[in-house]
C-alpha cells in the first residue's frame, strides 16, 4: 500500500476555482493563494448570512492509542460518501499545528483515500495563518515588556505577567526562560514561559471571532498581567489592539481546499484539544453551513476533550447545535484498551474486545447526554475479524445508538457510502434535543466538577492551594460566568494516561487556573499536561526530507 503523502501526491486536483462552484461560489468571491488554495472573501460571507444553515455532522472518537482510530479519515470519507450520493456536503476541518507533524503524529490531513490536498501545503506553511497568529502574540509579549522597560506608567507587577511568548513547535527547553539579561538597555530579568502557538490564546480568539470588530472586541480584553494592587492589565490598555489586528486580517478569512474526490474543505484554525479548545474557526463552520446541505466537522482526539468542548465551548459561543453525532472507534483500538500488546492487535481476540469496549460504552453514555442522535462507526481494518465486528456492531445497538462501518482509507468516499446512508437516515427521522452539561450561572468549580464527574467518570476533583486562590480571584474580577476549558491528557478518560478503558475511583487533579479573558473562557490545568510540548526520542522530522523536488516522509 502507497503511504498517504505517495497517494495525495498522485492526486489529480481541480483547481480551487471549480471546487468552489460546486457550493455556488464565485471566481471573484476567492483570494488564491496559487491554484488549489483559496481564501474565501468578507464580501462571500456577507452575500450568504441569510442563507438557510445545513445541516451539521460532529465528528469525534474513543480516546486516542498508538493502534489509530482515523478520526480525520472518517470525517473526510464520511464527506467524500456524501458527495457520491448526489448530496450538496462539506467538510470543516482544522488546520495542523506543525508541532506534531515534526514530533510523533506526522501529518494531520486523513488518510489513505481520504485526505484533503494539497497535503503537504496543509502540514506545513499553509496560507501562513499560524505564522500570522504566532507573530501578533510575540507583538503582544514584545510590547509589554517594552512598557515596563519604558517606564512602567500601568504598574505592572513584573512578578504577575501572565502572557506568554509562543511558538508553532515542541520545543520543551522553552517552558521556562528568563527575559531581559544583559545590560540596563535589555529590559526587565524576569522569568517568562513559551506555549506552543495552538495554545496561544490568539488562537483561541481567531477561532472564536465572528467578524474583524468582534476580533478586536476579543484581543482587547486579553489579559496580560496585573498590577502591584492586583488590577488586570489588557491588551487593550498597552494599545496593542490594532497592530495585532492588521497581523491577523487575511488569518481572520476561512481556507478552502478539496478532499481527493474534490469535496470541499474548510480548513481554518487549530487550537489543540488536549490544551486549547480543539475545534476549527467559528467563521468556517458558519460559512460552511451557509452554503452546504450537510457539514461535516471534527473536535480534537477524543470526545471527552474535543466533542466536549465543542458543544461546551464553541455551541455556546457561536449559537450553534449538531444535528447528529459520529462516534469514531477501531477494533484494534478497542482491543488497545482491553490491555492487548500493540504487536498482537491483528490477532482475533473478542474477550480482549468485551474488556476494552467499555472506553467507548462510556463515550457513548457521555454523548448521550446531549441529547444528539449518535452513529457510531468502526474505522475498519483488514485484520478485523466477523466475530468482532458482530460483537461490536450489537453492543453499539444495545446502547440505543446506529452503527455503520467505515471502509474510507481504503476505498475513500465508495467506502464510506455505508456511514453515510446511515447519517442521512438520522438526519432525517431523529431529532437532535441538544443541551449543555453546564449553565452559565453555576460557579467555576461546579463546572469543573460536572466535566469531571459526567464525562470523565471521576468521583471528584481536587483543586491545588494555588488553584484555589486562582479561582476566587477569577471570579472576584467578574469572569464566574464563563464556560470551563479543561487541559487534561488525550490518552484517558482521567488526567492519568497509563489508565485505559473505563477507569473509576480516581478524582481529576487541578493544579493551575487562568483566565482567557479575550476568548472568553477559563483554562483549567489539570495532571501533568504541558502547554509546550517537547520532541520524542525519535521524532518524525529525522524521516522528513525533500527529494527530487519532493517532499517525503511527511506520513
Amino acid at each position: 500500500m502507497k503511504s498517504d503523502i505517495e497517494i495525495a501526491q498522485e492526486a489529480v486536483m481541480q483547481p480551487i476555482t471549480e471546487v468552489a462552484k460546486s457550493l455556488d461560489i464565485e471566481a471573484d468571491e476567492l483570494e488564491l493563494y496559487g491554484k488549489y488554495k483559496a481564501k474565501l472573501s468578507d464580501e462571500l460571507i456577507k452575500r450568504v448570512e441569510n442563507n438557510k444553515d445545513g445541516k451539521l455532522v460532529l465528528v469525534t472518537a474513543i480516546n486516542p492509542t498508538p493502534a489509530g482510530e482515523g478520526k480525520t479519515t472518517v470525517t473526510v470519507g464520511l464527506g467524500e460518501a456524501l458527495g457520491k450520493m448526489g448530496k450538496k456536503a462539506s467538510i470543516a476541518l482544522r488546520e495542523p499545528s506543525l508541532g506534531p507533524c515534526f514530533g510523533v503524529k506526522g501529518g494531520a490531513a486523513g488518510g489513505g483515500y481520504a485526505q484533503v490536498v494539497p497535503m503537504e501545503d496543509l502540514n506545513l506553511h499553509f496560507t501562513g495563518d499560524f505564522h500570522a497568529i504566532t507573530s501578533a502574540n510575540n507583538l503582544l509579549a514584545a510590547m509589554l515588556d517594552n512598557h515596563i522597560q519604558q517606564g512602567n506608567e500601568l504598574g505592572i507587577d513584573t512578578r504577575q505577567v501572565v502572557w506568554k511568548r509562543c511558538l508553532d513547535m515542541n520545543d520543551r527547553v522553552l517552558r521556562n526562560i528568563v527575559v531581559g539579561m544583559g545590560s540596563r538597555m535589555d529590559g526587565v530579568v524576569r522569568e517568562d514561559h513559551f506555549v506552543i502557538s495552538v495554545a496561544s490564546e490568539i488562537m483561541a480568539i481567531l477561532c472564536l471571532a465572528n467578524d474583524m470588530e468582534d476580533l478586536k472586541d476579543k484581543l482587547s480584553k486579553i489579559i496580560v498581567a496585573y498590577t502591584r494592587e492586583g488590577k488586570p492589565v489588557t491588551a487593550k490598555d498597552l494599545k496593542a489592539v490594532g497592530a495585532m489586528a492588521a497581523l491577523l486580517k487575511d488569518a481572520l478569512k476561512p481556507n478552502m481546499i478539496q478532499t481527493l474526490e474534490h469535496t470541499p474543505a474548510f480548513v481554518h484554525g487549530g487550537p489543540f484539544a488536549n490544551i486549547a479548545h480543539g475545534c476549527n474557526s467559528v467563521r468556517a463552520t458558519k460559512l460552511a453551513l451557509k452554503l452546504s446541505d450537510i457539514v461535516v466537522t471534527e473536535a480534537g482526539f477524543g470526545a471527552d476533550l474535543g466533542a466536549e468542548k465543542f458543544l461546551d465551548i464553541k455551541c455556546r459561543k457561536a449559537g450553534i447545535a449538531p444535528d447528529a453525532i459520529v462516534l469514531v472507534a477501531t477494533v484494534r483500538a478497542l482491543k488497545y484498551n482491553g490491555e492487548v500488546a500493540k504487536a498482537d492487535l491483528s490477532e482475533e481476540n473478542v474477550e480482549a474486545l468485551k474488556k476494552g469496549i467499555v472506553n467507548l460504552e462510556k463515550h457513548i453514555e457521555d454523548l448521550q447526554q446531549y441529547g444528539v442522535p449518535i452513529v457510531v462507526t468502526l474505522n475498519q481494518f483488514v485484520t478485523d475479524t466477523d466475530a468482532e465486528l458482530l460483537f461490536v456492531k450489537e453492543f453499539v445497538e444495545n446502547k440505543g445508538c446506529d452503527f455503520a462501518l467505515a471502509k474510507v482509507w481504503e476505498k475513500g468516499g465508495e467506502g464510506g457510502l455505508a456511514l453515510a446512508k446511515k447519517v442521512c437516515d438520522v438526519l432525517e427521522k431523529k431529532k437532535s434535543e441538544f443541551k449543555m452539561i453546564y449553565d452559565d450561572d453555576m460557579s467555576l468549580k461546579d463546572k469543573i466538577n460536572a466535566v469531571a464527574t459526567k464525562i470523565y467518570g471521576a468521583d471528584g476533583v481536587t483543586f491545588a492551594p494555588a488553584a484555589e486562590k486562582q479561582l476566587k480571584a477569577i471570579t472576584d474580577l467578574g469572569f464566574g460566568k464563563l464556560p470551563v476549558c479543561m487541559a487534561k491528557t488525550q490518552y484517558s478518560l482521567s488526567d492519568d494516561p497509563t489508565l485505559l478503558g473505563r477507569p473509576s475511583g480516581f478524582d481529576v487533579n487541578v493544579r493551575e487556573v487562568y483566565v482567557s479573558a479575550g476568548a472568553g473562557f477559563v483554562v483549567v490545568i489539570t495532571g501533568s499536561i504541558m502547554t509546550m510540548p517537547g520532541l520524542p526520542k525519535v521524532p518524525a522530522a529525522e524521516r522528513i526530507d525533500v527529494v527530487d523536488d519532493k517532499i517525503v516522509g511527511l506520513f
